[in-house]
């Protein structure tokens, strides 16, 4: 009840104690989830992983301190708290720098309670030194970015946050701000795009120079790695960019495979080097939301038969980037639109797909912005970052 004395425990991360913990971390954060229309739940297995520091290679380069909070021995909402400590090294005008704490996995039963949990983070995040507190972010920027601020009347595709409207206000009655919006666009992939793009994809096909292939999985390690390392340079300068590390690398690259489709995911290549690239996933929420998240008795089996053939999936563009010594030319666009095309033709032909979502996208990035236009996309969800001086 509203109003009886609110009590938030910091959970241990050692041990029985700490596997406890997380597990009752993590399935409070899916109870909440249940009650949020569109909703999709994600299996428990991976929810664990990500809160688990003997599995999440965030954990090396983090210091996070995970809160449940109870009223009336009942509990009532979750967050952490936590640091990371290569976002400490990024320019203040990336939106980082020192002084930098975040929180995330923000789920409170009312007002109340959020208030209660987002005072115990920032105490939190000011005993270790943080003058500033920027979220919610779960828990790395590379993974579940931003609060759903607009788009809560249809599902979230594969790794994409959804939260209830209300959580806007309670947090901005606790003194946030919007530092940045992210956004995504939705796109109908059925027809083609206009003559313009059409030309500029014709023309590259004619360059000899350049080359636009699909990943090769027999070298799958490799192709991973290539594409992370132009991930690193193309985003460098963007707002809130924290590098991959070498074992966020390796962990992202086995995590991903079951859902890296070669004709869907491209590199591009100048003069037989690689400078651009695409990843597209299938949306593997569909499935998800069929077997309400389950591995047993029987979701497993629907589950691997949708993995080998995805047929009428969404398909999101989470990441792609072009070398920043492409960047502002004619080339770099080019070859965003071949990469594109080609993908677009392969989901349509393969797997019957309808519809792609680019993003997320930060709202003030011209170059992305102005490819998700050129191509008739539109924006179809919202995610704000705030921000607060501690």
């Amino acid at each position: 009840m509203q109003g009886s004395k609110i009590d938030i425990r910091p959970l241990s991360d050692k041990g029985k104690a700490g596997k406890r913990d997380r597990a009752a971390f993590v399935d409070l954060g899916r109870s909440f989830a249940r009650r949020v229309p569109n909703s999709v739940p994600q299996l428990r297995s991976e929810d664990l992983d990500l809160v688990d520091p003997a599995k999440n290679p965030f954990f090396e380069h983090a210091t996070v301190q995970l809160f449940i909070a109870a009223r009336d021995g009942q509990p009532v909402g979750r967050i952490s708290a936590h640091i990371d400590h290569l976002a400490l090294e990024i320019s203040p005008e990336q939106g980082m720098g020192p002084g930098t704490g975040m929180f995330g996995y923000f789920d409170a039963e009312d007002e109340e309670v959020a208030r209660a949990l987002l005072e115990t983070a920032e105490a939190w995040l000011r005993q270790q030194g943080m003058t500033r507190a920027l979220g919610p972010i779960t828990m790395s920027i590379w993974e579940e970015p931003g609060l759903l601020v607009k788009g809560q009347d249809h599902p979230p595709m594969v790794m994409m946050g959804h939260h209830p409207a209300h959580y806007r206000e309670w947090i901005e009655n606790a003194g946030y701000v919007p530092a940045k919006k992210l956004v995504t666009y939705d796109l109908d992939v059925r027809g083609g795009f206009s003559p313009l793009i059409q030309r500029i994809v014709r023309s590259g096909s004619k360059n000899d120079r350049i080359s636009v292939r699909p990943v090769d999985l027999a070298r799958y390690d490799e192709e991973i790695a290539t594409i992370l390392a132009i991930l690193n340079d193309a985003w460098s300068t963007n707002w809130g960019f924290v590098p991959f590390t070498p074992a966020e690398v390796a962990h992202a690259g086995k995590k991903l495979k079951p859902i890296i489709k070669a004709p869907l995911n491209r590199i591009a290549e100048v003069d037989g080097k690689p400078v651009a690239f695409m990843l597209t996933f299938p949306d593997v929420n569909d499935i998800m939301a069929r077997i309400d998240g389950k591995l047993f008795p029987t979701g497993w089996f629907h589950l691997l038969r949708w993995l080998r053939k995805p047929m009428g999936a969404g398909m999101r563009v989470p990441l792609m980037g072009v070398l920043r010594e492409l960047h502002n030319s004619r080339m770099a666009s080019q070859l965003a639109f071949m990469m594109i095309e080609q993908i677009r033709l392969e989901a349509v032909r393969l797997y019957g797909t309808t519809r792609g979502e680019l993003g997320w996208v930060l709202d003030d990035n011209q170059g992305m912005v102005a490819i998700a236009d050129a191509i008739d996309s539109k924006i179809n969800r919202e995610y704000l970052i705030f921000d607060k001086t501690l």
